[in-house]
This record gives C-alpha cells, structure tokens and sequence, in this order.
C-alpha cells in the first residue's frame, strides 16, 4: 500500500485512543504522529487555523459552523468524547434556587453558551423541566482564573439575555456574592472542590438521574466527535474509513481491558461490578461508533442545537 503524507492528529489522551497514541495499534497507509494540547487549544487551532489534517473537533461547534459552511473539517461519526451534564449545575445552598424549575427568570454563569457541555445541560434541563434557555438571562465569564482578555457572547436572537462579565472578573465569585443565582460548569469552580460548604450542586444525585435520563431517552450526550481537513480528503479519500476502523479497534480495545478480571486495567476497586453494571444498563458496546446505533443521540442533540 502506498504511504500517504505523515498526517497529525489531535486527540485527547483517553484509554479508547491510547493504543493509537503509544503505537499499538496503526492506520495503514497513513504515517501519522499525535498530538494532545489542551482542548480549548486544540479547537481554537483546528477551526481558526485548520492546523491539523485530523482533529478531535467540538461537536455542538462543528455543528454550528458546519451548517453555516465555514468549517475546514468534515466530521466523522467517531465520538471519542460522552458525558451526561445533570452534574454541572451548581448554587448557593442558601440560595433562591431549590429545584431545576427554579432556574426560569434567574441568572445563570457559565464560561460559554456554545460549548457542547452547556448544550447538553440546557438539553436535558428543557426535556425534564420544559425551562427554555430564552427563559433564563445567561452571564459568560471566566470561572475562577483570567482564561481570556476578551470575552465575546454567543450571537443569539434578539429575545434572548446574554452578557459578558468584564476580564479579571469570576463567575466563581458572582454565585457567592449572590450577583449570579446559578453557575453551569464543565468542572467544578475551584471553592467547590475545597469543600466550600456555600456552594452545593442542584442534582446532589445526579448519577441517578443520569442514569433515569438515558432510560428514558435512548441518549448519551457526545462531547465531541472527529474531524478530516476537507483538502485532506480530497487527496486522501480512504483516510475517513481507515481512521473509523483505527479509532473503533482501539475502543474495542480499552473496553476490553476494562472487562478484565484477572488483574484490573484501571485502580478502581470495584471496577468489575461497575463495568457489569453499566453492560447491564447500556449494553456491551456502551460506547458506540458509526450512525446507527448513535440516530437517537445526534437527532436529540441537533434538535437541542436549533432550540
């Protein structure tokens, strides 16, 4: 087989990529070496820059630029990134908001209102509650440290209330001041994980919930999927499939080591018992690739992109 041009790759470091990264496993044809920066670097220099022929890509803005036709990358149905999102709401505990309904008319933080995580914690908050995003008033900012010198809103019809909090000034700090009601973090602010016993979760049970939510609706929420630069393709049109079929045996793989009994792939103590769970709740293939088996995910999650 001939060899095309050495390709990079930008991937997160995760165990279903991991055979690719340390070499085991390869992409015939495709020479290729990976990187893993930081992923807000590696979006920023993917859609700004098209820096990578293959990129791990933001799924809610490939999206948006996609259906705008201004994104270099064209995506594939290799989702290396999943998470439910009922953990990222955060409060006062002696705060006005008691349940999720709450929220409706109140002010809420949150580093971006793009992003895939704020997407999907809107999603589910609108399917179990019927709280629109219109109906909460949205404060951009960063979290706990000064991330950006200039923070810009997502452009959102006229009806919708969204601000910027000036650079230098903390959502972290706003929940505690009471200036902002709620906060929706893909990681805890920092107080939190100290033990700031003012700032609590709005689903303390959010595993079960998670858990009710995807009983209900079929879905867990992809994070991100990946990319190909489009001229990449052009020159390299088995690349796609070649990269599915590498990224699909290295996830077969790391789950695969997760099933083992003899001796655990990961320090988790009671690593057996969750996997056989959550194959009980998800099937054995919990993580699936490919269009298929992923319909009801992308068609929920795209209904929640145009809401």
């Amino acid at each position: 087989m001939s060899q095309s041009p050495p390709i990079t790759i930008a991937i997160g470091d995760y165990d279903r990529t991991r055979a690719l990264i340390d070499g085991r496993i390869g992409i015939p044809g495709h020479p290729s070496t990976y990187v893993c920066p930081p992923f807000e670097t590696m979006f920023a220099n993917a859609f700004d820059k098209g820096v990578y022929e293959v990129s791990e890509l933001s799924f809610s803005n490939y999206v948006r630029l996609a259906a705008r036709g201004t994104c270099d990358y064209i995506g594939l149905p290799i989702f290396p990134s999943r998470s439910f999102r009922h953990s990222a709401w955060y409060v006062r505990k002696d705060g006005p908001i008691r349940t999720p309904e709450d929220l409706r008319g109140k002010r809420v933080g949150a580093r971006e209102y793009s992003m895939t995580a704020a997407l999907v914690a809107r999603g589910a908050l609108s399917v179990e509650t019927g709280v629109r995003a219109d109906e909460i008033e949205w404060v951009i900012g960063d979290m706990d440290v000064r991330e950006r010198d200039v923070i810009t809103p997502t452009p959102l019809p006229s009806h919708y209330r969204i601000s910027a909090l000036p650079p230098g000034t903390f959502l972290a700090d706003q929940l505690l001041s009471g200036k902002i009601d709620a906060l929706r973090a893909y990681k805890p602010p920092k107080a939190f994980v100290a033990g700031d016993a003012r700032i609590v979760r709005l689903y303390p049970d959010y595993g079960s919930r998670e858990e009710a939510f995807y009983l209900r609706t079929g879905v867990f929420p992809i994070m991100h999927l990946m990319g190909v630069r489009r001229d990449f393709v052009q020159t390299n049109p088995d690349l796609p499939m070649a990269l599915y079929n590498a990224l699909t045996t290295a996830k077969d793989t790391a789950i695969e080591t997760l099933r083992s009994v003899q001796a655990l792939g990961v320090a988790l103590p009671w690593l057996v018992q969750e996997v056989s769970r959550t194959s009980a709740l998800m099937g054995p293939d919990w993580w699936p690739y490919g269009m298929a088996r992923n319909r009801e995910t992308l068609t929920a999650m795209l209904r929640y992109l145009h809401e």
